[in-house]
C-alpha cells in the first residue's frame, strides 16, 4: 500500500509575525515620502491653477484688445479665490453687468497663504494685462514693476517652508512663469520674468 505524506498549508505564527514586522518597518520608511509627495502634488496643482488663470487673463486681453484683470475674489486677499475678467467699462473693478467674466477660482485651503508684490500687493491687489499682452498698471506710479505671487503653506515647520513654497512671476512683457525657491536661486519675491 502506498503512503502519502500530507503537508499542511499555511503560515506559522512566527512566520506571520516576521512578515508583519517587515511590513511595519517598510510603512514607517515610506510614510514620510508619501506625505511629502502629497504636499508637493497639492502645491503644484494650486500653482498650476493660478498660472492658468493668469495666462487666461493675458490671452483674453490679446484676443479682445481690452484690459483683462485677475483680482482676489474678496478684493483684498489672494487666498480667498480669484476672478479673471475683461474690463469692458475700463473702471478697473469687476462689474457684473458690463464686464466679461472669464473664470473664477475657489478659495484656497486654510493652510495655504498667497501674498504678492507690486500691483499684487496694493490696497486692492490686481494683475492686469493690456491688449498687447503686456503687464499693466493703473494709477500712480506710472508703469508696473515685475510682480510675484508667493504660495506658501502655514501648516509646516519653518525649516520646511522654503522647500514647500512656490512663486509665480509676471514680467513687464507679460511673460508668466512659476518657480521653486528651493531649486532656483533666482526665484525671489523680486524676481525678473
Amino acid at each position: 500500500m502506498r503512503q502519502f505524506l500530507y503537508f499542511k498549508k499555511g503560515f506559522t505564527l512566527i512566520e506571520l509575525m516576521v512578515t508583519m514586522a517587515v511590513a511595519a518597518v517598510l510603512l514607517m520608511v515610506a510614510a514620510p515620502g508619501v506625505v511629502s509627495f502629497q504636499r508637493n502634488s497639492e502645491m503644484t496643482s494650486i500653482t498650476n491653477s493660478l498660472l492658468s488663470a493668469i495666462n487666461a487673463a493675458r490671452a483674453e486681453a490679446m484676443k479682445t484688445g481690452l484690459n483683462a484683470m485677475v483680482v482676489p475674489a474678496d478684493g483684498k486677499n489672494w487666498s480667498s479665490g480669484l476672478i479673471v475678467f475683461v474690463d469692458k467699462d475700463r473702471d478697473n473693478v469687476y462689474t457684473e453687468n458690463s464686464d466679461v467674466l472669464v473664470l473664477e477660482r475657489e478659495a484656497m485651503p486654510s493652510y495655504i497663504t498667497i501674498s504678492g508684490t507690486g500691483n499684487a500687493n496694493s490696497a486692492n491687489p490686481y494683475i492686469m494685462f493690456n491688449g498687447s499682452g503686456y503687464a499693466k498698471s493703473y494709477g500712480l506710479p506710472a508703469g508696473v514693476a515685475n510682480l510675484t505671487l508667493t504660495i506658501a503653506r502655514n501648516d509646516i515647520v519653518a525649516a520646511q517652508a522654503n522647500a514647500e513654497m512656490r512663486r509665480i512671476v509676471v514680467a513687464l512683457t507679460g511673460r508668466v512663469r512659476s518657480c521653486r525657491p528651493s531649486n532656483d536661486s533666482s526665484c525671489t519675491p523680486n524676481s525678473v520674468g
